[in-house]
Protein backbone atom coordinates (compact mmCIF):
# COMPACT_ATOMS: atom_id res chain seq x y z
CA UNK A 1 0.00 0.00 0.00
CA UNK A 2 2.68 2.60 0.89
CA UNK A 3 4.82 1.77 -2.57
CA UNK A 4 1.34 2.16 -4.31
CA UNK A 5 0.72 5.73 -2.61
CA UNK A 6 4.15 6.62 -3.36
CA UNK A 7 3.79 6.25 -7.03
CA UNK A 8 1.00 7.40 -7.07
CA UNK A 9 2.59 10.50 -5.85
CA UNK A 10 5.65 10.89 -8.43
CA UNK A 11 2.94 10.53 -11.13
CA UNK A 12 0.67 13.22 -9.37
CA UNK A 13 4.24 15.25 -9.51
CA UNK A 14 4.98 14.73 -12.68
CA UNK A 15 1.70 15.46 -14.01
CA UNK A 16 1.65 19.02 -12.31
CA UNK A 17 5.23 19.61 -13.65
CA UNK A 18 4.03 18.96 -17.49
CA UNK A 19 1.02 21.10 -16.72
CA UNK A 20 3.00 23.81 -15.69
CA UNK A 21 4.93 24.74 -18.73
CA UNK A 22 5.30 27.50 -21.50
CA UNK A 23 3.90 27.86 -24.63
CA UNK A 24 6.90 26.50 -27.61
CA UNK A 25 6.11 28.54 -30.99
CA UNK A 26 8.95 27.83 -33.86
CA UNK A 27 7.95 30.87 -36.40
CA UNK A 28 10.02 32.51 -39.01
CA UNK A 29 10.71 35.94 -38.76
CA UNK A 30 11.63 38.34 -41.80
CA UNK A 31 15.29 39.95 -42.13
CA UNK A 32 14.97 42.59 -44.80
CA UNK A 33 18.95 42.92 -44.20
CA UNK A 34 19.34 39.21 -45.27
CA UNK A 35 16.03 39.54 -47.38
CA UNK A 36 15.22 35.67 -46.04
CA UNK A 37 12.58 34.19 -43.17
CA UNK A 38 14.76 33.34 -40.47
CA UNK A 39 13.60 30.81 -37.62
CA UNK A 40 12.96 31.24 -34.07
CA UNK A 41 12.25 29.01 -31.14
CA UNK A 42 9.85 31.72 -28.81
CA UNK A 43 9.14 30.04 -25.04
CA UNK A 44 6.89 31.73 -23.51
CA UNK A 45 5.44 31.70 -19.52
CA UNK A 46 2.06 29.72 -19.93
CA UNK A 47 0.15 32.71 -18.52
CA UNK A 48 1.52 35.43 -20.75
CA UNK A 49 -0.56 38.36 -20.21
CA UNK A 50 1.54 40.55 -18.22
CA UNK A 51 5.39 42.00 -20.22
CA UNK A 52 7.99 39.48 -19.62
CA UNK A 53 11.73 40.30 -19.07
CA UNK A 54 13.29 37.78 -22.23
CA UNK A 55 16.59 35.57 -22.66
CA UNK A 56 17.96 35.53 -26.10
CA UNK A 57 19.90 32.44 -26.08
CA UNK A 58 22.47 31.96 -29.11
CA UNK A 59 23.41 28.20 -30.31
CA UNK A 60 26.92 27.83 -30.89
CA UNK A 61 28.78 26.41 -34.50
CA UNK A 62 26.53 23.87 -36.43
CA UNK A 63 23.59 24.56 -34.16
CA UNK A 64 20.33 25.89 -35.33
CA UNK A 65 17.23 27.38 -33.37
CA UNK A 66 16.12 24.12 -32.00
CA UNK A 67 19.47 23.67 -29.86
CA UNK A 68 18.65 24.99 -26.59
CA UNK A 69 15.69 23.23 -26.08
CA UNK A 70 17.96 20.02 -26.82
CA UNK A 71 20.08 20.80 -24.08
CA UNK A 72 17.78 22.12 -21.52
CA UNK A 73 14.07 20.56 -22.66
CA UNK A 74 12.69 22.12 -19.63
CA UNK A 75 12.96 25.57 -20.66
CA UNK A 76 9.32 25.70 -20.92
CA UNK A 77 8.99 24.74 -17.30
CA UNK A 78 11.58 27.58 -16.71
CA UNK A 79 9.90 29.80 -18.42
CA UNK A 80 6.54 29.20 -16.52
CA UNK A 81 8.67 29.10 -13.29
CA UNK A 82 10.18 32.15 -13.54
CA UNK A 83 8.00 34.40 -15.59
CA UNK A 84 11.02 34.73 -18.67
CA UNK A 85 10.90 34.41 -22.00
CA UNK A 86 13.59 32.58 -24.22
CA UNK A 87 14.42 33.61 -27.61
CA UNK A 88 16.43 31.14 -29.70
CA UNK A 89 17.25 32.53 -33.06
CA UNK A 90 19.28 30.50 -35.66
CA UNK A 91 22.44 32.07 -36.65
CA UNK A 92 22.89 29.99 -39.22
CA UNK A 93 25.83 27.34 -38.64
CA UNK A 94 29.20 29.65 -38.62
CA UNK A 95 27.80 33.04 -38.91
CA UNK A 96 29.36 33.92 -35.31
CA UNK A 97 26.61 36.47 -35.22
CA UNK A 98 28.52 39.02 -37.57
CA UNK A 99 27.67 41.02 -39.70
CA UNK A 100 30.14 39.84 -42.42
CA UNK A 101 32.28 42.16 -44.19
CA UNK A 102 33.13 39.37 -46.77
CA UNK A 103 29.24 38.14 -47.16
CA UNK A 104 26.86 40.51 -47.36
CA UNK A 105 23.91 37.71 -47.01
CA UNK A 106 25.38 37.32 -43.74
CA UNK A 107 24.53 39.92 -41.11
CA UNK A 108 23.44 38.17 -37.97
CA UNK A 109 24.60 41.38 -35.40
CA UNK A 110 22.05 43.00 -37.32
CA UNK A 111 19.03 40.69 -37.12
CA UNK A 112 19.87 39.40 -33.57
CA UNK A 113 19.91 43.09 -32.49
CA UNK A 114 17.57 45.00 -33.92
CA UNK A 115 15.12 43.16 -36.38
CA UNK A 116 14.15 40.32 -34.22
CA UNK A 117 14.10 42.70 -30.95
CA UNK A 118 11.79 44.77 -33.07
CA UNK A 119 9.39 41.70 -34.22
CA UNK A 120 9.63 39.81 -30.17
CA UNK A 121 8.56 43.25 -28.87
CA UNK A 122 5.54 44.01 -31.54
CA UNK A 123 4.43 40.25 -31.60
CA UNK A 124 4.62 39.51 -27.39
CA UNK A 125 4.15 41.28 -24.33
CA UNK A 126 7.82 41.94 -23.06
CA UNK A 127 9.54 44.40 -21.42
CA UNK A 128 10.72 46.71 -23.70
CA UNK A 129 13.62 48.08 -22.01
CA UNK A 130 17.22 46.56 -21.52
CA UNK A 131 16.71 46.31 -18.57
CA UNK A 132 14.24 43.16 -19.33
CA UNK A 133 16.86 41.54 -21.88
CA UNK A 134 19.37 39.48 -21.28
CA UNK A 135 21.56 37.74 -24.10
CA UNK A 136 23.81 34.27 -23.44
CA UNK A 137 25.13 31.52 -25.95
CA UNK A 138 27.46 28.45 -25.74
CA UNK A 139 30.80 28.34 -28.17
CA UNK A 140 30.10 30.42 -31.01
CA UNK A 141 27.31 32.12 -29.24
CA UNK A 142 29.18 32.64 -26.30
CA UNK A 143 31.33 34.84 -28.92
CA UNK A 144 28.05 36.23 -29.91
CA UNK A 145 26.08 37.07 -26.69
CA UNK A 146 29.53 39.18 -26.17
CA UNK A 147 29.84 40.45 -29.43
CA UNK A 148 26.13 41.89 -29.15
CA UNK A 149 25.87 42.88 -25.87
CA UNK A 150 28.99 45.18 -25.61
CA UNK A 151 28.39 47.00 -29.16
CA UNK A 152 24.94 47.26 -28.12
CA UNK A 153 24.74 48.16 -24.83
CA UNK A 154 21.09 50.19 -25.45
CA UNK A 155 19.24 46.92 -26.16
CA UNK A 156 20.61 44.59 -24.30
CA UNK A 157 20.94 45.21 -19.94
CA UNK A 158 22.78 41.87 -19.20
CA UNK A 159 25.06 39.00 -20.92
CA UNK A 160 26.63 35.43 -20.48
CA UNK A 161 29.02 33.34 -22.29
CA UNK A 162 29.11 29.64 -21.42
CA UNK A 163 32.41 28.16 -23.08
CA UNK A 164 32.50 30.58 -25.34
CA UNK A 165 35.08 30.96 -28.00
CA UNK A 166 35.89 35.05 -27.02
CA UNK A 167 39.04 35.16 -28.90
CA UNK A 168 38.94 33.80 -32.61
CA UNK A 169 42.88 34.78 -32.98
CA UNK A 170 44.42 31.83 -31.56
CA UNK A 171 41.50 29.49 -33.99
CA UNK A 172 42.83 30.73 -38.04
CA UNK A 173 41.47 27.60 -39.45
CA UNK A 174 38.70 26.44 -37.48
CA UNK A 175 34.89 26.30 -37.43
CA UNK A 176 34.78 28.25 -41.38
CA UNK A 177 35.37 31.94 -40.31
CA UNK A 178 36.94 32.12 -43.03
CA UNK A 179 34.06 32.45 -45.10
CA UNK A 180 32.87 35.28 -42.71
CA UNK A 181 36.46 36.88 -42.48
CA UNK A 182 38.71 35.74 -45.31
CA UNK A 183 41.91 34.02 -44.33
CA UNK A 184 43.53 35.60 -41.35
CA UNK A 185 47.17 36.13 -42.88
CA UNK A 186 45.80 38.57 -45.38
CA UNK A 187 42.94 40.46 -43.34
CA UNK A 188 44.34 40.66 -39.50
CA UNK A 189 43.13 43.77 -39.36
CA UNK A 190 39.05 42.07 -39.83
CA UNK A 191 40.24 39.12 -37.29
CA UNK A 192 41.41 41.91 -34.84
CA UNK A 193 38.02 44.15 -34.74
CA UNK A 194 35.69 40.90 -34.70
CA UNK A 195 36.83 39.18 -31.83
CA UNK A 196 34.81 40.09 -28.87
CA UNK A 197 37.91 40.19 -26.85
CA UNK A 198 38.90 43.60 -28.29
CA UNK A 199 35.06 45.26 -27.79
CA UNK A 200 35.69 45.10 -23.98
CA UNK A 201 36.91 48.86 -24.33
CA UNK A 202 33.78 49.43 -25.39
CA UNK A 203 32.52 48.83 -21.55
CA UNK A 204 32.95 51.18 -18.70
CA UNK A 205 31.71 49.07 -14.91
CA UNK A 206 28.17 48.85 -14.60
CA UNK A 207 27.31 48.94 -18.13
CA UNK A 208 26.44 45.66 -18.37
CA UNK A 209 25.64 42.27 -15.82
CA UNK A 210 28.02 40.00 -16.91
CA UNK A 211 28.19 36.16 -16.14
CA UNK A 212 31.13 34.13 -18.07
CA UNK A 213 31.62 30.42 -17.20
CA UNK A 214 34.10 27.92 -18.80
CA UNK A 215 35.31 24.48 -18.14
CA UNK A 216 38.53 23.44 -16.93
CA UNK A 217 38.93 21.06 -19.83
CA UNK A 218 37.42 23.36 -22.49
CA UNK A 219 39.73 23.94 -25.26
CA UNK A 220 38.49 27.41 -25.01
CA UNK A 221 39.24 27.40 -21.10
CA UNK A 222 42.64 29.97 -22.15
CA UNK A 223 40.91 32.33 -23.86
CA UNK A 224 38.24 32.65 -21.43
CA UNK A 225 40.36 33.64 -18.85
CA UNK A 226 42.44 36.03 -20.95
CA UNK A 227 38.75 37.64 -21.09
CA UNK A 228 38.15 37.37 -17.51
CA UNK A 229 41.58 39.12 -16.88
CA UNK A 230 41.26 42.30 -19.24
CA UNK A 231 37.92 42.52 -17.85
CA UNK A 232 39.66 43.22 -14.72
CA UNK A 233 42.28 45.29 -16.23
CA UNK A 234 39.23 47.55 -17.36
CA UNK A 235 38.07 47.17 -13.95
CA UNK A 236 34.80 45.85 -15.07
CA UNK A 237 32.88 44.06 -12.89
CA UNK A 238 31.64 40.60 -13.44
CA UNK A 239 30.83 36.95 -12.22
CA UNK A 240 33.46 34.45 -13.68
CA UNK A 241 32.82 30.59 -12.94
CA UNK A 242 34.92 28.14 -13.39
CA UNK A 243 34.30 24.19 -13.09
CA UNK A 244 34.66 20.81 -14.08
CA UNK A 245 33.67 19.82 -17.62
CA UNK A 246 34.41 20.11 -21.12
CA UNK A 247 32.97 21.64 -24.31
CA UNK A 248 29.85 19.28 -24.06
CA UNK A 249 25.92 19.41 -23.88
CA UNK A 250 26.38 18.31 -19.91
CA UNK A 251 28.39 21.32 -18.80
CA UNK A 252 25.86 23.64 -20.97
CA UNK A 253 22.77 22.03 -19.39
CA UNK A 254 24.70 22.64 -15.97
CA UNK A 255 25.72 26.18 -16.53
CA UNK A 256 22.58 27.30 -17.63
CA UNK A 257 20.44 26.57 -15.37
CA UNK A 258 23.16 28.87 -13.29
CA UNK A 259 22.48 31.86 -15.41
CA UNK A 260 19.58 32.15 -15.80
CA UNK A 261 19.13 32.67 -11.82
CA UNK A 262 21.67 35.58 -12.82
CA UNK A 263 19.46 37.00 -15.21
CA UNK A 264 16.50 36.66 -12.74
CA UNK A 265 18.45 38.35 -10.44
CA UNK A 266 19.02 40.73 -12.66
CA UNK A 267 15.54 41.80 -14.08
CA UNK A 268 13.89 41.46 -10.34
CA UNK A 269 16.32 44.26 -9.22
CA UNK A 270 15.75 46.47 -11.98
CA UNK A 271 11.97 45.91 -11.77
CA UNK A 272 12.04 47.53 -8.65
CA UNK A 273 13.77 50.71 -9.60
Amino acid sequence: MKKTKSTLFVLFLLLALSVQAGVVDTIKVYSASMKKDVQVVVVTPEKNEKPHPVVYLLHGYGGNAKSWLFIRPDLPQMADLYGIMFVCPDGNYNSWYWDSPKDPSSRYETFVSNELIKYVDSHYPTVKDRKGRAISGLSMGGHGAMWLSMRHKDVFGAAGSTSGGLDIRPFPNNWDMVEKLGAESANRDIWETHTAINQIDRLRGGDLALIIDCGYDDFFFEVNNDFHKKLLKYKIGHDFIVRPGGHTNEYWNNSIGYQILFFKDFFEKNAKR
